[in-house]
Parts: C-alpha cells; structure tokens; sequence
C-alpha cells in the first residue's frame, strides 16, 4: 500500500493542511499522515479557520510527533519548512522525499487580517501543490522510482539490511527475508537489538555509544557470524558492513549486506575440506566433528568443558567459542588453575577489598569482574581448590559472589569455558571434585583427539608451523623432506601439537641447508646410531639390516643420502653393506 507523511516543523499548520487536501485528492488506498518534528500543544485556530473557509474541517485534529506515530513506514514523506528537511532522520522502508519548503504563516507581521491573508495564501500554495502531486504525474512517477528501487535490492542475492544510528530497522530486502525467515513488513521501524537477540550481527556490533545514539567509527568491516533464524535453525553468514552518511556528510545508520554460507560450510566438512577454523588446523573427521561442535554451543551461553590432553589446543578451542559466540565484543579473560598457588587463586578469580590481607593496599577486580559480558577460561579447571569449588558453583548457578574480604555481592554475566588433561570422574571418585560443579561444567562437553589419533593432519600442521616460523625467523624456501616427513608420521607425541610445534622450531633452527633433514629433529624424536669408543659412527646395534634396508629405500639407493639419513659416514654405510650383503 501506497503512504505519504507530511512533515513539518510542529504540525500546527502547514502539514495539517496538507494532510487535509490529500485526503480529499489522493487515489483509494493511499494513506495519509502529518506529523512534527515535535508536537504543537494544538493544531494553530487560524489555519483552522482558513481551511473551514475552503470546506475543510480541522478543527478536531491534534498535532503530532513523528516519533510518536503508530506505523512510521512510508513510501514518500513530503517536507513543508527548512527545519524539516534538514532534521528529519533516515526512516524505516526509505521512502523517497521531496521538499516544498514553504514560508510558516504563523511567523507573519501585521494586523489580523494581514495575518489572515499570509494563512490563506499558504492554504492555496499548498493545495496547488498536492493538486500536482496527484493529477500531474508526480505521485505515480515517485511511486514508480520507489519500486523500482526496491526491485534492484529484492533482486540482488545478498541480504540488505540498513538501520539508523538508534538501530530502527530501516530497509530488509527480500534476500534478507529468505536467510532470516523475517518478514520485512514485520520488522522495520524497530530496533535490530530487539528483534534479533543480542542483534543481528550477533553480539559483534561495531557502533560506539554517544549519548542515545550509537555511532559506527569504521569505514568498512567484514566478519562471519552465526545467526539463529526465525525458525530457530542455525544459519552461517559472511557480513559486510558499511557507515551510511546524509548530505552533510555525517553518519545517519549503517548498510549489512550478507550471504548464507551454511551450504557451503556444509558441503566443506562433508568433503573435509575445512582445513583451518578461527586459528585451529585440522582436516581429519575428527577434528571436523570439533569445528562443529564449537559453531553449535557457539551462539548459547551454556557452560562448555573441553577436555583432551596437553597440547592439544584446549585454549585455541575456547578462544574460537568465544571469537564466534555473541560475546564476542567483549573480554576473553583465560585463568590457568593450575599454575597459581591456593593462597592467590581466590584473590585472581573474585578479587579483593583494601586491607583484606597482607599486601591488599586497594581494592582489586577479579577475572570474573574482567569478564563480566565475555568470556572466563577456567583451565585445568580439575586443580581447582575443593573450598573454592564451592564459590565457583555459586557463580554458576546465579552470576553472583563476594571479593576477598568484602560484603557487597557482586553480580555478573560471563560465558564459562573450562578445560581439564585429568579424568574428573576419577576426581570426583577421590572426593577431590565436586559432582554438582561437574554437571554444571559440563553442560557442553568438547572433546579434542590426540596428534596420534588424527596423524594424517601432521603434514598439514608441519607445514603450518614451518611457513609462520620460518617467515618469522627469516628462513624463507624452507622445505621438510619425505624423509624428515616420515619420521614426523611414525612419532606418537605425547606432548601433541605444542611438541610438533617445537619440533619443527628446533629443526629450523639447526638446519642448515634448502631441507630440514631427521637428523634436525630433536633427539627425543629421531635417535641417531650410537657412537664408538673413538667418537666415531660405528655397527652398534641399533644399525640393524632393517633399518639400513628402509634408509636405502626412502633415499631411492642414494647411499650418500641414506648416510646422513641414518646419521653415519657414507664409509660406514658402505662397510655394513659390505659386511652384511645388502
């Protein structure tokens, strides 16, 4: 349906007569307001009287405020004064607008009847002009860019959302409405915050507070978000979001373009194709079963318990959760339980008044208070104190607790995401571990494999590791040879990722040629053959015939190589050869 908003400084005047003349010429089904930019205490009793003269009975209208109005969406808002066009702000749908800037009457000099005359010249001014609007083409044509306007945005693919600085939902075009599962007519005008919970860019708005209105201070941002439809279904999305200026080139609102990506995330862990997530490698099935978990317990605000041994990432985990979840915006504060002594960890977690004990010569906050909105890493959350166990389930269940040494309760919002290496229910077993802290914990379990169990992402890892910290170290052209790659396969790192990470460090470091070679590798990881009484490589007997048999084969019969591989003189080499007729 067809809409038309006059608008004028305080509709008393100009705009009630506007409105008035509309009504009587404009075609069946077209609505019609006026509206202030702020409301006159009454509608103005001499424009009353001129347009009783004309046949027009406005004497029972009241003025009113635009923001004030029951459906602010229109097609076309016609403003009447200067103070109009200059102040009215982006409105829901984006109508288009014309100006007529007439002269108020109520600002004229003179005697009544001189007054008089100034109303009734406007009254006729203003109807000549809704006279045009309607019988000379006007309205159709402006009706006509209008739609075709909202044809180019419902054609394109992306979703186009675009808000004011106070978040009103002015524009969501029919892609929006498909990846949503909103409906347009049901949104605009309202605030995005509330339609959306924690809003549609999902807890990762860029707008800075300034007063009421919350200003963008960005040129251009992009980002992936998950969002929760109108259904309830998790949808994946790439955003693009740019400032939207006025004519005088300061900020009025914001434009959202974005497209569902949950197809194509989809079809990639489907193929194994998702080989990084959020700083986390891994293309085996069971680290894309993890990536799943973490976009699915994302979005909530459900405790999350990663469990899996050392070095195997726990942290980069709960930082993906979070750097995805509706937290975002805010604080990642991460507490290693384990590393800080049981006379300061309830200082650290909750903080502490002045004079609480000795050294407390103010108040402090706690992680808890840091991460108020974000999230708290509790890890090796299984050495957690049992008396302090106690306070972290209170935290838990009502967002509350008290400072070292002080009476006031503090309350908080914070996302807890605990990790643990140690089996809590062998813990809880020993009475070292609470159960009710436990199910409270592990509301959303995340379970990451060791390096061992997923060795086919060992090559994407190494080579990781090898392009960060060769680049970081200068070393560019750096290669790992099928040998060194070999030996990498066959080792069962019980120290993870973190060790392969060192590794790989440690070899780059010795290496001194184009390949890092086994015999850069730490000794942990490749052992040499063992030396003679002169220092000297020597038929000890780790030099067995299988071993040599293998150098031989990986190094295509190259005895040279084969040599270094095994970490021997190529003499040596030759004399076992020899000697064992291989």
């Amino acid at each position: 349906m067809s809409s038309i908003l006059f608008l004028c400084s305080a509709n008393a005047c100009r705009s009630q007569m506007a409105e008035a003349f509309a009504r009587s010429m404009a075609p069946g089904g077209v609505r019609i307001e006026s509206a202030g930019m702020h409301a006159a205490p009454r509608v103005n009793p001499l424009a009353v009287q001129v347009m009783q003269d004309a046949g027009f009975d406005i004497s029972g209208n009241k003025a009113k405020n635009m923001y004030e109005l029951d459906n602010p969406v229109f097609k076309l808002v016609i403003t009447l004064c200067e103070e109009a066009a200059e102040q009215c702000p982006e409105l829901p749908g984006a109508p288009a607008r014309v100006g007529w800037n007439l002269f108020n009457p109520e600002k004229a000099a003179g005697s009544e009847e001189e007054i008089l005359a100034v109303f009734r010249d406007t009254r006729d001014k203003i109807r000549q002009l809704v006279d045009d609007l309607f019988h000379r083409g006007y309205f159709n044509t402006f009706m006509a860019q209008k739609r075709n306007f909202d044809a180019v945005l419902d054609n394109l693919s992306d979703g186009i959302l675009v808000h004011d600085l106070n978040r009103r939902i002015l524009h969501f075009n029919r892609a929006a409405e498909t990846i949503t599962g909103y409906r347009g007519e049901d949104i605009i005008g309202q605030d995005c915050h509330v339609v959306f919970l924690n809003g549609f860019c999902g807890g990762k708005c860029s707008f800075k507070e300034e007063g009421d209105l919350c200003v963008p201070h960005f040129d251009q941002i992009q980002y992936a978000l998950d969002i929760l439809d109108a259904s309830g279904d998790r949808k994946h999305l790439e955003m693009s979001v740019v400032p939207m200026v006025d004519d005088m080139g300061e900020a009025c609102g914001v434009i959202a373009s974005f497209r569902d990506i949950t197809h194509v995330l989809d079809l990639e862990e489907r193929l194994h194709e998702v080989q990084h997530f959020s700083n986390i490698i891994g293309r085996d099935h069971r680290m894309q079963h993890v990536f799943k978990l973490i976009r699915d317990v994302a979005p909530t605000h459900v405790p999350v318990l990663i469990l899996g041994e050392t070095g195997t990432g726990k942290e980069l985990v709960a930082a993906a959760i979070h750097s995805e979840s509706q937290c975002a915006g805010n604080l990642f504060v991460p507490v290693n339980c384990g590393a800080l002594p049981e006379g300061v960890i309830e200082s650290e977690l909750f903080g502490h008044v002045k004079g609480a004990f000795t050294g407390a010569v103010r108040d402090k906050k706690g992680r808890f208070e840091m991460a108020d909105g974000g999230t708290i890493f509790l890890d090796e959350i299984g050495d957690l104190p049992p008396p302090l166990q106690v306070k972290m389930l209170r935290v838990l269940q009502e967002g509350t607790f008290e400072r070292v040494g002080g009476e006031q309760t503090i309350k908080v919002r914070v996302r807890v995401i605990s990790a643990t290496n140690q089996d809590l229910a062998k813990l809880m077993a020993k009475g070292r571990f609470r159960e009710d802290l436990y199910y409270r914990l592990n509301v959303a379990p995340v379970s990451l494999p060791a390096l061992r169990e997923r060795r086919n992402d060992i090559p994407l890892l190494a080579q990781h590791f090898l392009n960060k910290i060769s680049h970081d170290m200068n070393r560019s052209g750096l290669i790992i040879s099928p040998d060194c790659m070999a030996v990498l396969l066959d080792f069962n790192w019980p120290g993870n990722v973190r060790q392969l990470q060192n590794a790989i460090q440690f070899a780059i470091m010795k290496c001194k040629e184009s390949a890092i070679e086994p015999y850069h590798l730490p000794p942990e990881i490749y052992k040499r053959p063992e030396m003679d009484m002169q220092g000297k490589p020597g038929r000890r007997a780790k030099l067995d015939a299988g071993t040599v048999r293998l150098a031989m084969e990986r190094s295509g019969g190259n005895k040279a190589k084969a040599a270094r591989m095994l970490g021997i003189g190529r003499a040596t080499l030759y004399r076992y050869l020899e000697d064992t007729g291989i």
